[in-house]
């Protein structure tokens, strides 16, 4: 472990909506590193098809108070930039390429590149 980056976490939640984890920076004593800032990130999960998919986003504070007000805002920024990442995998997977695997081609050409004759497969 660093000792020069060391932090004390707290978890703060309703129950209800979600979770602010607070990175509070400390020396490796313990005490509080008052020369780094503190860290507010907002954790909670969006139901999709496969299940609840966690999301983590780091909340804009310097206060608990202040990242509890600003936790709705940031959440939504955090979902809207994870359904377009969804939404671009999905893309990428609908539009891949299929690559046929070694000697498939020649078992579909042929020998002589030209069309195989009886008994030939494609492979996926």
């Amino acid at each position: 472990m660093d000792a020069a980056e060391l932090y004390r976490e707290d978890l703060y939640t309703d129950r209800k909506v979600g979770t602010i984890r607070v990175l509070t920076p400390i020396k490796s004593d313990g005490s509080t590193d008052a020369g780094r800032r503190t860290s507010y990130v907002g954790q909670a999960q969006i139901m999709t098809n496969a299940g609840m998919l966690p999301i983590s986003f780091e909340i804009d504070a310097t206060t608990l108070a202040e990242a509890v007000q600003k936790f709705g805002p940031a959440a939504k920024v955090a979902l809207e930039e994870t359904v377009r990442e969804l939404q671009e995998i999905r893309r990428q997977a609908a539009s891949g390429l299929v690559i046929p695997e070694p000697g498939t081609a020649s078992a579909i050409l042929g020998a002589g590149g030209g069309p195989a004759r009886g008994g030939g497969k494609i492979h996926m």
